[in-house]
């Protein structure tokens, strides 16, 4: 575990210290997530995104006009996320007017569409829900176009990846000092988990259910990357690290009740509008209240199997919004696991003063909901 928060650690740094922040000229050419040499263009004026929630990371360097420029994107924001969306579009109604590119797969994703939009950047990510580096045809119809396509990553390897991903944008649309600032910001609040761990605890094993009540079988979970990442990072063990081959698969209620976790975690992909159409999923999110989180909850800790395990019976149970994981304020998910993870070496944290000092400084409006949940 040290040698990994090293690693985060040795990254996260020299973002700081002008190894990828370009605090002092803009760079000719810069290296993207996906290992890419990419030369920057002059003053991007039409910009397409591979994810439509890729506007939460431009608010970062511009939170007054996110939308400046951005003349297409992936239409899996208001699919996935429609609170969020409509948080969005309420505060920018210019959004409902930008064109989609797709869906929410890489197969939807149209280069025609996207070349008749004239862009002169496109911002891919290196998973999700748009195209990857994969996609080479993709990639070469683009570039053929005389469009910069770049890859950023908030979701395979997110504490790694989230600081240099902030600085590359930075780099390419000319707001290092705004990026600088994120990156500065992003440190600090790891870090206060981060040291603290570095005096060697005891590791509990944390069992994460994976978009709670999207199939019916239990139980879904993540292997490695994303949310594995983060509990690694809080100081837990991930309990289908090893066991899931990759990134997501099942694990067995069997395998669960005879190798008994000590905390469990479900993300959330319910919201405010499906906690009645769709019972089955956890409600967190914009504008769920923490009663109606609670209830959500609850009910899906009572499913068979889930109610006989010690730590639900005990109390340690918790539910996390799984919209985290595509976003850069990925670091408040770290700090609320470590406090579920260690709660007497981090009483003193507080993830949702971190939320609300992160949002108010690098995003264009407040948020309002419950983002995590705990059984009682």
């Amino acid at each position: 575990m040290l040698k990994r928060l090293a690693a985060i650690l040795s990254v996260i740094l020299p973002c700081l210290c002008g190894g990828t922040s370009f605090a002092e000229s803009p760079p000719a050419t810069v290296t993207d997530l996906a290992g890419r040499t990419v030369a920057v263009p002059t003053s991007p004026k039409r910009i397409i995104l591979g994810e439509g929630r890729l506007l939460i990371a431009l608010a970062i360097l511009d939170p007054a006009t996110p939308l400046n420029g951005v003349v297409g994107a992936m239409g899996e924001f208001p699919l996935l996320d429609p609170p969020g969306y409509a948080l969005w579009a309420e505060r920018f109604p210019a959004l409902r007017d930008i064109p989609a590119v797709g869906k929410a797969s890489a197969t939807s994703f149209s280069a025609e569409q996207a070349l008749s939009l004239r862009p002169d950047l496109a911002i891919l990510t290196l998973a999700g829900h748009g195209p990857t580096p994969k996609d080479e045809e993709v990639i070469r119809q683009l570039e053929a176009a005389g469009v910069t396509v770049v890859f950023v990553d908030f979701f395979l390897d997110p504490l790694v990846n989230t600081p240099k991903s902030i600085a590359l944008l930075g780099a390419l649309l000319g707001k290092q000092t705004e990026a600088d600032a994120f990156v500065s910001t992003y440190q600090t609040e790891l870090r206060r988990v981060t040291d603290r761990l570095q005096t060697g605890v005891p590791r509990p094993l944390v069992f994460l259910e994976n978009r709670v009540g999207l199939q019916g079988d239990c139980c879904a979970s993540i292997g490695s990357g994303v949310l594995a990442t983060m509990i690694d990072a809080a100081g837990g063990r991930n309990l289908a690290t090893g066991l899931i081959p990759g990134q997501s698969g099942m694990v067995s209620l069997e395998y669960l009740l005879t190798h008994q976790p000590d905390l469990y975690i479900g993300t959330a992909i319910g919201n405010a509008a499906t906690a009645v159409k769709m019972p089955e999923r956890i409600a967190l999110g914009h504008g769920v209240s923490a009663s109606d989180a609670a209830v959500s909850l609850n009910r899906s800790l009572n499913r068979t199997g889930i109610s006989t395990l010690t730590a639900v019976q005990q109390g340690r149970a918790h539910a996390l919004w799984h919209h985290f994981v595509h976003s850069p304020f990925n670091v408040v998910a770290v700090q609320v696991l470590a406090k579920w993870i260690h709660p007497d070496l981090f009483a003193d944290l507080d993830p949702a003063g971190t939320l609300t000092r992160m949002t108010t400084r690098f995003q264009p409006m407040p948020l309002n909901g419950t983002y995590w949940i705990s059984r009682p």
